[in-house]
């Protein structure tokens, strides 16, 4: 038996904010829309919730529409809710930020975008909708989130420096870091896997190291506090 709602009913919608790092430089995955409202307008990527589907799972599945990136970490973010956020009617979008290893992922414009492409987080456009207010919220909760948890791995190659890892931080929070003390800290929390491995390059040969996952979480269960 079907029910009938007296009250009107707000559409809701998910957007991805999605980043990436590639020598150094901290991008976001934008698309150029192909329709209206806002068409020609830079966007983060997503779309409306179908009935029969998760909030992630219709985040996911509009990043792989509109951008073919698929298989990344994704957290949702928060909940935006402004009256007039969106011209057509009264829409509500549950935000995710993602992370991707930037190399490993190449954006391919698909669904309603007319192009997709990383963009630094630096020189950002001008965006469609609310979609800086939804940028700038998931670069603060990523910037606070790796200095308590490891999800900055997820940006990094699965072999790195040290160099690599304290880049990845600074650039991050735009801002130095103490060489000395940050390796001291990172080191004593053994979650570093040291490899029989160096870097190979113009500079002096640097070993490899990777981040052992399933002791993160051992030590967690035993009460490690991440903090960086």
């Amino acid at each position: 038996m079907s029910h009938t709602y007296k009250y009107p009913r707000p559409a809701l919608t998910v957007d991805c904010v999605v980043f990436g790092l590639l020598e150094d430089q901290l991008s976001v995955l934008l698309i150029q829309r192909a329709a209206d409202p806002y068409r020609d307008k830079f966007a983060l990527p997503g779309g409306f919730v179908g009935i029969d589907e998760t909030l992630e799972a219709a985040a996911r599945r509009e990043l792989a529409e509109e951008t073919n990136v698929c298989d990344l970490y994704l957290e949702q973010l928060y909940t935006f809710d402004a009256l007039q956020r969106d011209p057509r009617e009264r829409i509500i979008s549950v935000a995710y930020y993602g992370l991707v290893r930037q190399v490993n992922h190449q954006p391919a414009a698909g669904s309603d975008a007319r192009a997709v492409a990383w963009h630094r987080v630096d020189q950002l456009p001008a965006l469609a909708f609310d979609h800086r207010a939804i940028f700038d919220t998931a670069y603060q909760r990523l910037q606070a989130k790796v200095q308590y948890q490891p999800i900055g791995f997820e940006l990094l190659p699965r072999k790195f420096t040290l160099t690599q890892i304290q880049s990845l931080y600074e650039t991050i929070l735009g801002r130095e870091l103490d060489k000395r003390n940050f390796r001291k800290k990172l080191l004593a929390m053994d979650l570093l896997e040291p490899l029989e491995e160096f870097s190979r390059g113009a500079h002096r040969a640097a070993r490899l190291y990777r981040f052992n996952r399933s002791r993160y979480r051992l030590l967690v269960k035993q009460g490690l506090h991440f903090e960086l």
